[in-house]
């Protein structure tokens, strides 16, 4: 993948930026209007509804996940994380209102290590789905228990230990975001060798929703740091928000790992030791008379149609001889078909051009035009 830089990739990312400076103004204005509720209508109404409210979307979620599961493991693991959260949310409301345990209490007195075990389990949880959407199967039950081993022992320590180690506590979950953005660039390079296009990759999705992560812990510091009585008001609305969108997304969104893992890596070892070798001419006298690449949704796996080879191994084929990823290999053909297109038909719509080169949008396709080219469609045409 081509190394992009601040500006491009802001701009790439745009809609996301302007989502999280909303979301984060949003939630910086009901921390300051919570502050003027009373108390005893926070802890006696808002309270009680708003654990209420988490339970029951997050229970509620967890069913129409696992109805419409499809066999996709990222569905049903979500779907335990939101169980787990309700389950948390729903001791909470006994313990606030039927135990009355000295665990969390409005005053910011009561916050202690217990209390940021809890939370910190329940980010690791809102963990769970980036990690599986970016890495389908590297979270295993070894690989969980290693994550969750160090926090352990912190709490621990805290209780043994006559120093306040909640500071250090907090920070964990900053390590767990940090694991998560290592997977997202490998990500989109696995995106880029198996898609033609990125229109319908949740990349962007992925980067939203790890915004709304770090909203959630950096608004989780200030209910740890504030004396306002309501501060939790504002955090519960948020995380109420979180789950609502997060299962939409989970339920509609697209999935680029279907049927490649399945089906893509099966192995044919005598297809590859008897692979020919004009393999390279073959895959460029077929893109010459199909012109595969005018479809905006054409996969690396179907190229099998004429190399009848494994997904490994033609990934392989494209690094080797044209030393891109397939993203970049197909955009090369389609700004050709779209340059082709310009100079035979000065008077074309761009919007046009881009949908007859195989582009899935405009905003795409002068993205990808201007990388290659140095220019925008526009002035290229003008030049020429």
């Amino acid at each position: 993948m081509d190394t992009k830089s601040i500006y491009e990739l802001g701009r790439e990312y745009k809609s996301e930026l302007l989502f999280l400076i909303i979301l984060s103004a949003c939630v910086a204005l009901g921390h300051w209007l919570s502050q003027f509720i009373p108390v005893a209508f926070i802890e006696n109404v808002l309270t009680p509804i708003q654990h209420s409210m988490n339970t029951a979307v997050c229970w509620v979620g967890a069913w129409l996940l696992f109805r419409h599961s499809d066999g996709l493991r990222i569905r049903r693991a979500s779907a335990y994380a939101l169980i787990f959260w309700g389950i948390a949310d729903a001791g909470l409301l006994l313990q606030d209102y039927v135990f009355h345990l000295p665990v969390l209490r409005i005053g910011s007195n009561a916050l202690n290590a217990y209390l940021l075990l809890v939370c910190n389990f329940l980010g690791w949880i809102l963990l769970i789905y980036p990690t599986e959407t970016l890495r389908p199967g590297w979270l295993n039950l070894k690989r969980a228990l290693l994550q969750l081993g160090p926090l352990i022992a912190l709490v621990g320590l805290d209780y043994l230990v006559p120093i306040d180690l909640r500071w250090l506590i907090s920070l964990y979950p900053a390590m767990l975001f940090a694991l998560v953005l290592t997977h997202l660039r490998a990500y989109r390079v696995w995106c880029e060798e198996n898609y033609s296009s990125m229109e319908h990759i949740d990349v962007q999705w992925i980067v939203r929703y790890l915004f709304m992560l770090l909203v959630v812990g950096i608004s989780y510091l200030y209910v740890w740091l504030s004396d306002n009585p309501g501060r939790i008001v504002t955090q519960n609305f948020l995380l109420f928000f979180m789950f609502t969108y997060s299962i939409e997304q989970i339920l509609f969104r697209h999935n680029p790992w279907e049927n490649i893992l399945v089906n893509g890596d099966e192995t044919d070892e005598q297809t590859e030791q008897s692979a020919m070798s004009d393999e390279r001419e073959r895959l460029e006298q077929w893109m010459a008379t199909e012109k595969p690449y005018l479809n905006p949704n054409l996969r690396l796996i179907d190229l099998q149609e004429v190399l009848p080879m494994n997904r490994s191994y033609l990934s392989q084929l494209i690094h080797r001889e044209y030393n891109c990823s397939f993203y970049q290999f197909i955009n090369q053909y389609r700004i050709k078909e779209a340059k082709r297109l310009m100079l035979e038909y000065p008077t074309m719509k761009i919007e046009e051009v881009a949908t007859r080169s195989g582009f899935a949008s405009r905003i795409v396709f002068s993205s990808v035009f201007t990388r290659q080219t140095g220019m925008s469609p526009r002035e290229w045409s003008k030049k020429m």
